[in-house]
């Protein structure tokens, strides 16, 4: 039981690393904001759309899963 889980655990954290750097650059930090007052700052928090929106729900399920195996896989090891 214990192997199946370590095996899960390393493809989950695989898939983990590609699904954060498969995601979009979000840095908005220019010299252009900070001479403006950030003026442009005013659209830039919308609502991710699109491969955005399923990159960030893939990441956050499989964080979710990479967490809840780490914690299985710590309780097998201690019994």
């Amino acid at each position: 039981m214990y192997n199946l889980l370590l095996t899960v655990f390393l493809i989950v954290s695989v898939i983990l690393i590609v699904c954060v750097m498969m995601q979009p650059a979000k840095n908005n930090s220019d010299a252009m904001s900070a001479l403006t007052g950030g003026a442009g700052d005013l659209f830039s928090r919308r609502k991710a759309r699109g491969f955005e929106a399923v990159m960030q729900i893939a990441t956050t399920v499989f964080g979710a899963i990479f967490f809840l195996l780490a914690l299985a896989l710590v309780y097998l090891s201690s019994h």
